[in-house]
């Protein structure tokens, strides 16, 4: 009858079925009795009832979409010869659900960063043992600074940095991680001008985490001298394209000359 090929788009757990003559209609095993003996008129009107929408379910039992996708550039802090905080005891995969639940939880957290396509979610550390990434420089400590040229990535030109080694000097325990993001349309840029693969086209997720700082105040710790520096040399060469901000770049230097990183 047309009455069930109408509902052939509907369905629930497959135990009894009735045919048509394009496709079956499955129907509710405990009504599959009273089916058998109805008519046809009967019958079109009753699984109305008994069905239900064979798409992604009830609006109360749908998830949240993801917000937030796991840029590569973030995944080197599972690497154990990354110089910052490499992460333990959290896959990346739960890592990126985590920082998802947290946004759905508080999307007003969300805080401006340095530029439109830079975002900082601000949450309670959740890492397990994870310590601040920079700690001050002071007259005992000082002769424990190392110093090298480094580059982030392969196709990025070194650069001087410096920091203390993890075992020389105690970090105080994480209460805050800074969770950085950029936009989605963003990273592609970037991607594409360091002649790689758009990888954060592969994913929906409007924003990327590009890392995960540890610390112990809730808002943003200046960015590093050379990292402004980079950002203005432009995408090609790693950066982000920003021009350079003389007031934010002398701030950024009067708290990395007190401070350094571990690595």
């Amino acid at each position: 009858p047309k009455g069930i090929c109408f509902l052939t788009n509907l369905c629930v757990p497959k135990i009894g079925v009735i045919a048509s003559r394009s496709a079956p209609l499955w129907v509710n095993p405990h009504a599959s009795k009273f089916l058998k003996r109805v008519e046809p008129a009967t019958l079109f009107f009753t699984t109305l009832a008994l069905a239900v929408p064979r798409t992604s379910g009830s609006a109360s039992m749908s998830q949240p979409s993801k917000f937030i996708n796991l840029d590569a550039f973030a995944r080197r802090q599972w690497k154990s010869d990354y110089k910052g905080l490499v992460i333990k005891g959290m896959s990346e995969d739960d890592l990126e659900a985590k920082v998802n639940e947290l946004y759905h939880a508080n999307p007003s957290g969300l805080k401006d960063g340095y530029a439109p396509f830079c975002k900082h979610l601000f949450v309670p550390c959740f890492l397990p043992d994870a310590t601040v990434e920079a700690v001050p420089i002071t007259p005992e400590n000082r002769h424990l600074l190392r110093s090298d040229y480094e580059a982030r990535k392969p196709e990025e030109l070194p650069v001087l940095v410096r920091w203390f080694p993890k075992e020389t000097v105690a970090a105080p325990a994480a209460t805050y991680l800074d969770l950085i993001l950029y936009s989605r349309e963003q990273l592609i840029k970037e991607n594409e001008a360091m002649g790689g693969p758009a990888g954060a086209a592969d994913d929906a997720a409007p924003w990327g985490l590009i890392s995960i700082k540890p610390q112990t105040v809730d808002y943003e710790i200046p960015m590093q001298p050379i990292t402004m520096m980079r950002n203005a040399l432009g995408k090609d060469q790693g950066g982000s394209g920003v021009t350079l901000d003389a007031a934010k770049y002398r701030d950024s230097v009067r708290y990395w000359a007190a401070h350094a990183t571990l690595a």
